[in-house]
């Protein structure tokens, strides 16, 4: 083993040792970054070592790299998008789309969970938050369900898995990030929406068919109300005044970036805005609720740009102790064809996503692994949606993924941890089909965006 790939393997073996010592992660990058640029200074400057590290060359040039990030006209996307996902959440829309949908689909066995699936879907479409998509589905719905005596697990397991989906579905931060950090303009952001939308809504399907299914089967399960509201024209038509507006945000941010009538930063701007008019139409919208939209904006912008400088900085000590090279070598270097390369890399980036946040796997993996795949002939767009999918998998797969916590908050106390485990089970073998799925019928992340960018 050379000098290279022992101070690569030393930079990533030092980074996971900090954050399991619980030390902040974008000190965590920042500081390994640095500690390794001195470390390979010295072996050049004073052992002269066989490296073609320098010091100029590398932390010379970090002030034009943060620049960079800082004033890329992409990024401020970013927050817009946040603030939008935070007042919608402040807005009520999701209490009654609850509500409406209940009263429609609550008859059948199974329905209410139903229900969760299809409002969850159009929160992930309308927020991109995984976070706030689970806590809020959480609230809204657990209580309820295991009122109408749903099984404990089914219910936790459900409002837990459909909450991720806002990681997948557009507009979602995740996948705005990921087109940055791509570097190419075939996996532009548009591109990325697009070939996420028929998986995203794919995995919303196979919820539903897996919920109506096991409600069929096991009738104890979700059982239908025995006291439920008879149907009728007022109940339809207050799920179509409740639909309506998430649906005209949809259709505005995502139809301006898809017609090309509006870059995605301007999008984020509409979606914006759009989501401030309907808290002020839903009368939600007030002094406290703007400030705190704004301060929870603020803080997880600002928490991503640090993890994005520290990454910028480990980055670049990376590639100029020749990391590049030695990741080169070893994805090209294993024993498998093109399919087995990327089925290892989805592999390694899954069990990543036991302990690290999207975030970090974004900003660090991804731009060292993507170009070498892409090498190889792999298309741009599919690789980012499987890439995607893996890391939204990662959030409910026990016993330490993200969202098994954010649930495990907003639970009420006969709940225990291992009913969220149970409950997230099939789910998380049902994303894992669905990243089968994608890996062996490419079309389905390819076709729309070829078909909508091909005129």
């Amino acid at each position: 083993m050379g000098i290279e790939e022992l101070l690569v393997l030393g930079m990533f073996a030092s980074f996971m040792g900090l954050l399991l010592l619980g030390f902040p992660v974008a000190w965590s990058l920042a500081g390994i970054g640095f500690l390794f640029a001195v470390i390979g200074h010295v072996m050049v400057e004073y052992f002269d070592a066989n490296l073609w590290f320098t010091w100029g060359g590398t932390i010379g040039v970090l002030s034009q790299r943060f620049y960079g990030v800082v004033a890329n006209e992409l990024m401020v996307a970013l927050p817009l998008f946040i603030f939008m996902g935070i007042m919608l959440d402040r807005s009520g829309i999701a209490e009654r789309l609850m509500d409406s949908l209940v009263r429609v689909m609550g008859g059948l066995r199974g329905g209410y969970a139903v229900t969760v699936v299809i409002v969850g879907i159009l929160l992930a479409a309308s927020t991109g938050i995984v976070g706030a998509s689970v806590v809020l589905l959480g609230m809204l719905s657990i209580g309820p369900m295991l009122k109408a005596n749903y099984n404990k697990s089914l219910a936790v397991g459900t409002a837990c898995s459909v909450g991720t989906l806002g990681i997948l579905v557009p507009p979602s931060i995740m996948l705005v990030l990921m087109a940055d950090r791509l570097g190419t303009s075939e996996a532009s952001v548009g591109r990325l929406f697009m070939g996420a939308l028929i998986p995203g809504v794919m995995l919303g399907v196979m919820y539903i068919a897996f919920i109506l299914i096991a409600a069929y089967l096991k009738k104890d399960l979700a059982p239908a109300p025995k006291d439920r509201e008879p149907l009728n024209a007022r109940a339809l038509w207050e799920v179509l005044i409740a639909v309506l507006p998430p649906m005209a945000l949809i259709v505005a941010v995502l139809g301006s970036i898809f017609t090309g009538f509006a870059t995605t930063t301007e999008a984020s701007a509409v979606g914006a805005l759009g989501a401030t008019l309907l808290a002020l139409s839903s009368r939600r919208l007030n002094f406290n609720v703007m400030s705190s939209a704004l301060y929870q904006t603020t803080r997880t912008t600002a928490f991503i740009f640090g993890i994005f400088i520290g990454a910028t900085v480990f980055a670049a000590v990376l590639r100029g102790l020749g990391g590049d090279d030695v990741i080169r070598d070893a994805v090209t270097g294993l024993p498998f064809g093109t399919a087995g390369i990327v089925l290892t890399i989805l592999f390694v980036v899954f069990l990543l996503g036991f302990f690290l946040d999207w975030v970090e796997i974004t900003l660090i993996i991804l731009p060292l692994v993507a170009p070498v795949v892409f090498s190889l002939g792999v298309e741009p767009v599919w690789f980012a949606i499987l890439f995607a999918i893996c890391l939204q998998t990662s959030f409910i797969t026990p016993p330490v993924g993200f969202a098994l916590f954010y649930i495990k908050g907003v639970c009420p106390p006969s709940i225990q941890t291992m009913d969220i485990y149970k409950g997230v089970a099939p789910y998380v073998l049902l994303q894992l089909l669905g990243l089968m799925l994608v890996f062996f019928f490419e079309p389905l992340a390819t076709w729309l965006p070829n078909l909508v960018y091909s005129r």
